[in-house]
């Protein structure tokens, strides 16, 4: 029952993700709002939506370790599994602008994170502040689209279209209602998936932290990975990686900008576990990007399969660290010792050797 309840959470959370980005979509494109800026702000908060109904519930059925565990792995998740996987599919271009403008704002906001998390707890007012960033950022993406290229207009035109005259979803009433069915199953998908997740966590003796950061984090990152992944077959390259960069940020500014409003004057206590490992995974991820996206300003197959082994890695290690398993030494010291310094070493190499000062953005 608790597989099933799980399961139903996941499904809840990604067909009340689909039914509010509809929705919402359709009714702002029915009032002349371009699809640009449906992009920048209606898909890309809707593809998050699950991580914020589940660090909303989790808050409020007292599981904070959960909703900090979610975000964070989300994040790690977003960058190194679905980059990683997308780029397996099709070597991804980068766009100029996620080099100089989106990639900073994430590493700004995970820096941020970690500063407030440095008293051992998210309180009200960091709340307050992370969201007021997001309604800042938000506004800002939007002034900023009335300046993009044509070609970036007709990309997320291709992506997000008007319902058809006619159509059943035309009508004011029918996109209402699939806001408001979809918020419904995310709300009811994020009861479930946390509910099922704490039974998980008793039941093999690991902490709701873990469980968080791992299958919780994977299962709410769904719409993320259908998002991207189509977009790269697709050959809309640019959606595929905006999609994970505007998530990371999202997440922090927006699903735990909620979390710790909801959690009033006790704040959301960061366990030392997060703020001593996983936080700084979290900051070391998204750095990773500048110079993985500046070899050529692309993100190559070779890149991607890294990004993969180093999710898988990252998970192996939170098992065995979890469960005090005799490995987590040897493991540790070949990871440290051995498989980290090749790959910066690599990395740097090959950005000596393919983008010339010259090119380096400023």
């Amino acid at each position: 029952m608790t597989i099933l309840l799980f399961i139903g959470g996941l499904i809840g959370l990604v067909a009340g993700a689909e039914l509010l980005v509809r929705g919402a979509s359709k009714l702002a494109l029915s009032f002349g709002i371009s699809p640009l800026v449906v992009g920048l702000t209606i898909v890309a908060f809707g593809t998050s939506a699950p991580e914020m109904a589940v660090s909303a519930g989790a808050v409020l059925n007292g599981q904070t370790n959960l909703a900090l565990g979610n975000v964070v792995g989300s994040n790690i998740f977003n960058v190194l599994f679905i980059l990683g996987l997308s780029a397996l599919i099709t070597p991804l271009v980068v766009n100029i602008q996620l080099i100089r403008q989106e990639v900073p704002i994430m590493v700004g906001a995970s820096l941020l994170l970690l500063v407030f998390a440095l008293d051992n707890k998210l309180g009200f007012l960091d709340g307050a502040i992370l969201f007021a960033l997001l309604i800042s950022y938000t506004a800002f993406l939007i002034i900023q689209s009335r300046k993009e290229t044509r070609a970036a207009q007709d990309e997320y035109a291709g992506e997000i279209l008007p319902a058809p005259p006619g159509g059943w979803d035309a009508s004011l009433p029918a996109q209402l209602l699939l806001i408001v069915a979809g918020l419904g199953l995310l709300v009811l998908g994020a009861e479930w998936l946390v509910s099922a997740s704490v039974i998980f966590a008793k039941a093999l003796g690991i902490s709701d932290l873990v469980i968080g950061l791992t299958i919780v984090a994977a299962g709410t990152s769904m719409p993320e990975v259908a998002t991207s992944l189509m977009a790269a077959v697709k050959g809309q390259r640019d959606i595929a990686v905006g999609n994970v960069v505007g998530s990371c940020t999202f997440n922090i500014l927006g699903c735990l900008g909620l979390a710790a409003l909801l959690s009033g004057n006790l704040g959301l206590a960061v366990p030392a576990a997060l703020l001593n490992f996983d936080l700084w995974v979290m900051i070391a991820v998204a750095l990773a990007c500048l110079p993985v996206f500046l070899t050529g300003r692309e993100i190559a197959r070779w890149e991607g399969a890294v990004f993969i082994l180093y999710y898988v890695a990252y998970v192996v290690y939170l098992v065995l660290a979890s469960q005090q398993h005799a490995a987590l030494e040897v493991f540790s010291t070949a990871m440290l010792g051995f498989v980290i310094p090749i790959t910066v070493i690599t990395l740097i190499v090959v950005l000596i050797r393919r983008v010339p000062p010259t090119q380096i953005p400023p």
